[in-house]
């Protein structure tokens, strides 16, 4: 069943409709047809099960009917930001996929001091527009209630002001140690939290970034004996609070 994401706005009662960029890719990629039905998300929780009932090519959108309303918690009970600093290739397109699956709440890239790749505001712009689309796509795919954000790279220092109102702020660390404080911290997580998880790049942080991360108040933590890569070390963090949250 093909799956949307639409504005609160756009369902009314036991009408809905699918606009824009949205409407081109149903009407003309996917060709749905009248009594089709597909799934409408428009915020955390709610999902609509609708039937097609018109594709209105004059004024560009496919008209539904709503058959059932259904409030299927599928999001996790915390609010997760992963501040991942800025890969090399196309890393990050993976990263965001990934993340998106395993519940983040939004991806934030970073710019720090080890990063190889540099980007100037058109080429974050464009980048950005590309990796919203990985992440939407990512939602849709994994069933997802909402398309979490991929901001605009910034800066180490912003992205540390930016968390400030985490109430949980980690920062895996290669030199870190005792894995039973990363445990406790874990379990210590309540629903209703917002998490921010900082990532280094290839190179890591260095150690006035940890530094800086920890009077900022963030717990540097360790995820055991092996160096990961960039890529791996947010899958875990991200996997670890979606068992230790998931039903609570």
């Amino acid at each position: 069943m093909h799956h949307f994401f639409v504005r609160p706005e756009q369902i009314s009662g036991k009408e809905a409709y699918i606009e824009g960029p949205d409407w081109n890719h149903a009407a003309n990629v996917l060709r749905v047809r009248p009594g089709e039905q597909v799934l409408l998300s428009a915020g955390e929780d709610w999902d609509y099960l609708c039937t097609v009932r018109e594709v209105d090519r004059t004024g560009q959108r496919v008209l539904l009917s709503v058959l059932e309303e259904n409030r299927d918690i599928r999001e996790l009970p915390v609010k997760i930001s992963l501040y991942q600093g800025l890969p090399k290739s196309d890393k990050m397109e993976l990263i965001i996929q990934k993340a998106v699956e395993l519940g983040a709440t939004r991806v934030i890239p970073v710019e720090t001091a080890r990063c190889v790749v540099k980007l100037d505001r058109k080429k974050a712009e464009s980048k950005r527009s590309r990796w919203q689309a990985i992440s939407e796509s990512a939602a849709k795919q994994s069933g997802r209630s909402v398309i979490p954000e991929v901001a605009m790279p910034m800066p180490f220092a912003a992205a540390l002001k930016e968390a400030a109102d985490s109430d949980i702020r980690l920062i895996p660390y290669e030199n870190a140690e005792g894995m039973e404080r990363t445990r406790r911290i874990l379990e210590s997580v309540a629903p209703g939290q917002k998490i921010a998880v900082f990532i280094g790049p290839e190179g890591g942080f260095e150690e006035t970034e940890i530094r800086q991360a920890e009077e900022a108040g963030f717990e540097a933590v360790t995820l055991g004996k092996r160096i990961l890569r960039t890529e791996t070390a947010g899958f875990v963090v991200l996997s670890l609070l979606m068992a230790q949250t998931e039903g609570k």
